[in-house]
């Protein structure tokens, strides 16, 4: 649920607008949103939305917050691609005012000058940001890894942070989600190896579940299903859509005669198949809880198939995780799923080391944890 005013004198501007999905003492909570009251108690301040990226817990608050302000929203095109999906919900799209932006330009914000500087996560086009204000310079730095082999041979933008420490840098607010995990994080070109065994292997059916904003994640399934000679059908709402998008803007590349229709699943060979599922937390409705319980239209599980659980347990989502696996377990599928090495999956947030990294580079006079467990928290200003 990450949002962030930044004030000085007469000008506010406000970084990120994330939703969070409720605890379960929440009874009959669909999304959990922060309180805008001191952003709406100060309207005629707030200038703008500058967005890092366009994860749900970033953006998933931005109807809600244009509900009740009308300013201009800054972010890359893939981030304001899903943000659009969202205002589209809300029937908000006609009084939005976008614009896009790319890691490298800056802009002017009344006594604030922004520049976006590319950092890699596990989105694509996710940025940190550099606020240069009247006292000092304030840098963001959004969700973050410092991924020294990117999928997209787009590396971590460390030359700006080195480049804005040694000019000399007031604030620094980092992410801490990985806080408490020593070393690095591994890199996304990680799972490539436990994936082609998977594939090779595999004598059915291939289930691979994977977060719908994972574009890199996704194309690897896509590289890999061309090499392996399967299919690939989407399936799940948020899969289709988000996949569409990245394709529409050149972020992902989908082979030559690769997609399948999800109608066209259970008439094609199941050794012929990958199917790309989203609901990765076991959400009641979303595709592959559906597909657990044999209630999915276009997708039945067979004995034998193989279902990869490709994407971390969020905090709190563990017993309906763990009771959508026990069905699939019972419907005769192969599980494979967390802990295991090489690995199906790897964290988008940087490890002590990384975090350690960015306070060395950036060297500033403040420090400011943020996004993360508080414990998590706690440990990344120890770092500092």
């Amino acid at each position: 649920m990450n949002c962030l005013a930044l004030e000085y004198g007469d000008d506010i501007v406000v970084i990120d607008a994330g939703m969070m999905f409720p605890e379960d003492e929440l009874l009959g909570v669909d999304i959990v949103v922060p309180d805008f009251t001191y952003l709406i108690d100060r309207r005629e301040k707030v200038r703008a939305l500058l967005l890092t990226h366009g994860h749900e817990d970033h953006i998933g608050a931005v109807p809600f917050l244009l509900a009740e302000l009308d300013i201009p929203i800054y972010g890359t095109a893939f981030t304001l691609g899903l943000v659009e999906r969202r205002l589209d919900e809300h029937e908000m799209m006609d009084r939005a005012r976008l614009h896009t932006v790319k890691a490298g330009d800056r802009l002017e914000l009344g006594p604030f000058s922004v520049e976006f500087i590319h950092v890699t996560h596990s989105i694509v086009q996710a940025v940190a940001l550099a606020i240069t204000t009247p006292l000092g310079v304030v840098i963001h730095t959004g969700d973050f890894k410092v991924d020294p082999t990117p999928t997209d041979n787009e590396p971590f933008d460390l030359h700006s942070f080195a480049d804005y420490g040694k000019r000399g840098v007031l604030l620094l607010l980092s992410d801490s989600t990985n806080a408490d995990r020593p070393g690095y994080t591994e890199s996304e070109r990680a799972v490539r190896p436990r994936l082609e065994e998977i594939y090779s292997r595999a004598e059915h059916r291939l289930v691979i579940a994977c977060f719908s904003s994972s574009i890199h994640r996704i194309q690897q399934l896509l590289d890999l299903a061309k090499q392996y000679r399967r299919k690939v059908a989407f399936l799940g709402r948020s899969m289709t859509e988000v996949s569409e998008i990245a394709h529409n803007l050149g972020l992902m590349q989908i082979p030559d005669d690769t997609l399948l229709r999800p109608q066209d699943l259970q008439s094609t060979p199941r050794s012929a198949v990958v199917v790309v599922v989203s609901g990765t937390q076991g959400e009641p409705m979303s595709a592959l809880s559906r597909v657990a319980v044999d209630k999915h239209k276009q997708l039945s599980l067979s004995s034998g198939d193989t279902v990869v659980m490709s994407s971390r347990i969020i905090p709190g989502n563990e017993k309906s995780i763990y009771r959508m696996m026990n069905h699939m377990a019972k419907r005769g599928a192969n599980l494979i799923y967390g802990g295991m090495s090489p690995p199906v999956h790897v964290s988008g947030h940087a490890s002590a080391e990384e975090l350690k990294l960015i306070l060395n580079l950036v060297r500033p006079t403040y420090f400011m944890p943020l996004h993360g467990e508080f414990r998590q928290m706690a440990m990344h200003a120890r770092h500092a």
